[in-house]
Parts: C-alpha cells; sequence; structure tokens
C-alpha cells in the first residue's frame, strides 16, 4: 500500500510539474514580462497571477517568481499581494482538471504524449508532447495513489482519525497544513483529499477542513524561497502566509453554511465526488480573494509592522526613459539615456565587490547581490538599447548622432563588465564545490587586482558622467598596469604551480579570474575612449 501510493504520488508530482513545463515553454520564458507589464495595478496584479499559475501549474511557482521579482525590484509590494492572490485562484484549475474523471484513459494519453516528444523534430509539438505526457501521468499517478489507499477504509485507526477530524475540524485543518508542508504541492494533496472523498473514505465535514489545510501548507514554498532574501521579499511571502491563515479562519467559522452550500451545489450540478472538492476548493479561494482583495493596503501595513527593516532595492527598471521626449528632444532623449547607462555603471561597480566579497567570504548573500546587479544590468541594457534604437530613427544632429553611438557602445560595454562579473561568481562557484584551495599570496595577488580593476572602473564611470578627460587619461593608464599585472600574476602562479604550492584547479580559478579582471579593465578603456573622442 505505501509503495503504490508513494509510486503515485511521485508520477502525479513529476505530471503536474512535466505539464507545467511544457505549457511554459511552449508559451515562450516570458513569465518575467508578464508579470512586470500586467501588474500596474493590485486587480491586474491579480489577473496576471490566475493566467501565470494555470500557465506553469503551480501556485507556490508563481509566489515564488513573485517573491524573486519583489527581491529584484521589479514588483512593489502591493503588486506582489494582487499576483499572490491571483496564484490562489488560477492553482484551482489543476483540481477542475482532477474532477474530470479520465484515469481509465491515462495510459494512451501517456503515449500519445511520448510519440510527441520522441519522433518529432519541431519544438511546438514536442512540447504540446510534454502537455499531453504530463497530464496522462497526473492521472495515472491519481489513480495508483488512489487503489493504494483502498485498504485505508478497513483500519481502525484510520476510521477514528476521519471521525475525529469530522468533530474537531482544526485537527483537518492540522493535517491538510502538515501534508502539505511535507509534499510542497497543494495540488497534490488536494488530488489525494479527492480520492479519498471520491472512494467514500472521508465525508465533507472532515474534508473541508483539510482542504483549507492544504492552501496554508502550500506557503511553506514561499517561505524558503524569501530566507536570505531583501525585506520586501520577505514581506510578500508573509503575506502569503496571512492571506491563507485568515482565509481559513473566516470559512471555519462559516464551516456548516459552506458545507451546505457545496451540498445544495453538488444536488443542483449533479457533481462526482472528486469535482465536489474542485468546487469547493475554487470557492474558497475566489471568496477569499473577493474578501481580502479592498484590503491589500491594509496586509502591506501589517507585514511592513511585522518585518521591520530599510530595503535594499536593486531598481530594473529604467527610471529615466520617456518615450515621448523621444519625438520631441532628441538631446534631451540622449541625456536621459546617459543617466541611465551611469545607474547600469554604478550597478556594474557595486556587483564587482560583492563579487570581491564572495572570493574572500564565501557568503551566499554576495553572490545572490552580484547576481541580481548583473540581472539589473542585463535588464537596463536591454531597455537602453531600445530606448536608442527607437531614437535613430528620428533627425540628429552630427554631434547627436556621436553621442548616440556612443551610449549604445558604453552600454554595451557595462553589459559585458556584468558578464565578467558573473563569470567571477560562477569561478568562485567551483572553487566551493572543489574544495580547491588558493595559497595565502594567490589570495593577495587576487585583492591586489581587484582593488586595481575597481579602481579603474570606478574613474571610467566618473570620467564618463562628468565628461572628465584627465579622468579618462588615468583609466588608460591604470589599465596598462592591469595588463603588466595580469601577465605578472599569470608567470607567478605556474611558478607556484611548478614549485607543488598549488594544484591544477587552483591554477584554472586563479587564470581564470584574472583573465576576467583584465577584459574588465579593458571596457573600462573602451568607456574611457568614448570620453575622450568626445
Amino acid at each position: 500500500m505505501l509503495f503504490q501510493f508513494i509510486g503515485g504520488l511521485g508520477i502525479f508530482l513529476f505530471g503536474i510539474k512535466y505539464m507545467g513545463d511544457g505549457l511554459q515553454n511552449s508559451a515562450g520564458d516570458r513569465l518575467r514580462e508578464i508579470l512586470d507589464k500586467l501588474t500596474t495595478n493590485p486587480f491586474m496584479g491579480v489577473l496576471a497571477g490566475i493566467f501565470v499559475t494555470v500557465l506553469i501549474q503551480s501556485s507556490s511557482g508563481t509566489t515564488v517568481l513573485t517573491v524573486g521579482l519583489v527581491n529584484a525590484g521589479f514588483l512593489t509590494l502591493r503588486q506582489a499581494i494582487g499576483v499572490i492572490m491571483g496564484a490562489n485562484i488560477g492553482t484551482t484549475v489543476t483540481s477542475f482538471i482532477i474532477g474530470f474523471d479520465v484515469g481509465e484513459y491515462a495510459l494512451p494519453i501517456i503515449a500519445v504524449g511520448s510519440i510527441l516528444i520522441f519522433f518529432f523534430k519541431n519544438p511546438k509539438y514536442n512540447y504540446f508532447g510534454q502537455i499531453t505526457f504530463g497530464f496522462g501521468a497526473l492521472f495515472l499517478g491519481l489513480e495508483l495513489m488512489g487503489d493504494g489507499m483502498k485498504p485505508l477504509r478497513s483500519l481502525g485507526a484510520f476510521q477514528e482519525l476521519t471521525v475525529s477530524m469530522s468533530d474537531n475540524p482544526i485537527l483537518g485543518v492540522v493535517i491538510g497544513t502538515l501534508f502539505t508542508v511535507v509534499v510542497q504541492s497543494s495540488s497534490a494533496t488536494i488530488g489525494i483529499l479527492q480520492e479519498l472523498y471520491s472512494q467514500n473514505m472521508i465525508d465533507l465535514k472532515a474534508a473541508l477542513p483539510v482542504l483549507f489545510g492544504d492552501n496554508i501548507g502550500t506557503t511553506i514554498t514561499a517561505i524558503l524561497a524569501a530566507i536570505g532574501t531583501t525585506v520586501a521579499a520577505r514581506r510578500a511571502a508573509l503575506t502569503h502566509v496571512i492571506f491563507n491563515l485568515l482565509g481559513t479562519v473566516i470559512f471555519l467559522i462559516l464551516l456548516v453554511p459552506f458545507r451546505h452550500y457545496i451540498e445544495f451545489l453538488s444536488g443542483k450540478l449533479d457533481l462526482e465526488p472528486a469535482m465536489q472538492i474542485a468546487f469547493a476548493h475554487g470557492t474558497f479561494n475566489l471568496a477569499n480573494v473577493l474578501i481580502q482583495f479592498w484590503f491589500i493596503g491594509l496586509l502591506a501595513l501589517i507585514v511592513t509592522k511585522i518585518i521591520k527593516g530599510e530595503d535594499t532595492l536593486i531598481e530594473y527598471k529604467a527610471k529615466h526613459l520617456d518615450e515621448i521626449v523621444l519625438e520631441t528632444s532628441p538631446a534631451m532623449a540622449i541625456s536621459q539615456a546617459k543617466q541611465e547607462i551611469i545607474r547600469m555603471a554604478n550597478y556594474s561597480q557595486a556587483g564587482l565587490k560583492e563579487a570581491i566579497d564572495y572570493l574572500n567570504k564565501k557568503d551566499k548573500k554576495n553572490s545572490d547581490l552580484a547576481l541580481q546587479y548583473e540581472e539589473a544590468i542585463n535588464n537596463l541594457d536591454r531597455q537602453i538599447t531600445s530606448y536608442l534604437v527607437k531614437l535613430s530613427a528620428h533627425p540628429l544632429t552630427p554631434q547627436e548622432s556621436s553621442e548616440h553611438s556612443m551610449l549604445l557602445d558604453t552600454s554595451r560595454d557595462i553589459e559585458r563588465i556584468g558578464d565578467h562579473m558573473e563569470n567571477i561568481i560562477e569561478l568562485v562557484d567551483y572553487q566551493l564545490r572543489n574544495n580547491v584551495r588558493l595559497t595565502d599570496t594567490a589570495k593577495q595577488d587576487l585583492d591586489e587586482m581587484f582593488t586595481l580593476t575597481v579602481s579603474t572602473v570606478d574613474k571610467a564611470v566618473k570620467a564618463l558622467e562628468g565628461n572628465n578627460i584627465d579622468l579618462a587619461k588615468e583609466v588608460l593608464s591604470q589599465e596598462d598596469k592591469i595588463d603588466k599585472m595580469e601577465r605578472t600574476l599569470r608567470k607567478q602562479h605556474i611558478i607556484r604551480m611548478n614549485e607543488g604550492a598549488c594544484d591544477g584547479n587552483a591554477g584554472i580559478v586563479f587564470v581564470d579570474i584574472i583573465s576576467n579582471l583584465e577584459r574588465i579593465g579593458d571596457h573600462a578603456v573602451n568607456i574611457a575612449e568614448a570620453v575622450l573622442e568626445k
């Protein structure tokens, strides 16, 4: 019984994930853009949350993505609360899918999905095959779990437990919460609940509190995702917990009329048992959103009071690029693009310092922050490049045209600095995974080169910001020092390796880091030369 249940649960979870991956791949990897563009207000956030959750078949996935976007500065806390509410509605789609009993056709559905995956080269067919295979696996897993649970009805302990849950709704909530925390999928635990209810192993009075608990338990994924993130991201995760807790409290108070409502609905629509649970799940989450939507501001205030502290915000969005200015004043548009490029450059400096700290302290927070800076740089580069391309369609004076080209090149140079910064993070990750030890001399050499490189980038940014010719010349001088230092340190490290002081893995890490620093110096020079050419 245990093996069949666990195996069925594994196939069920795999089916949900595989179906979600297929849906996501067929739609393209644009979930961030969807959430970013559609969350202009909390109501739109709810719609975006529903859409994305239906797309990836996981409210936990949407919530984790939302926490990440808040952490990155893409979404405000209020926008995130709307998305989280929408995710709770979107996740009910899975229970409605399960409500249609097509378990008998699970194997042929899997066969069709396999054919589409293995015998067609077109990615679209492959993605549709993933969706189909996952759909079939979901029902196969559900059938196996149902068969595995059948012997439970003859166990006296299980019968006593269901009677206890009928008499004590809080016990049902606790069981539903704990089970979902363990499985980390409310869709799975609600699917199991639908099977239990379909087989008359649990009555509606006991099933509903378990359903409420399933919704509380699913918040554990957001809590885990928020560990070590920004204050705003932790607040978003806490909002998810409070939202489901409040909903459970409300529905426990209204448990008797809610049960009568589901029984009434079942009689009117002639619903199968599994579909009754699906309607209960959908009603719970939809009503919860309708009740709490009007208190989003209050929810935001509560979590702000509970989780105190100023937030370190890395803003991914451009702040200065005004589309209207493109039409009216190309000179001002160029000035705005330059302001954004300065922000990009500041991010590259901050990210580089986090990379140094990660190398020295091996603290994952430094790595995460550096990668967030790198992602922000990439996003700003895309927005700035798009803005400047639009600007090129308008008449420009020779001077404006020259500065326009310079800004395009500079944006790309700063983006490449971010890439090299990411390379350094990956090299430190490699060092940690393989337990690579650098000598004290090697560490000292890296610190010295890092200091010189950061100073060079800093001067290049200041030269760009103030059109400072003297600073630009200093950048060229310092870059020569970086080149010479890179050659010298490479030779010295080869000597250390020959003497047996360092092994081959240490050589890979050391040489690749100084090589990336040298390339960062080259991009700093490109920025300085652009200033000199002006």
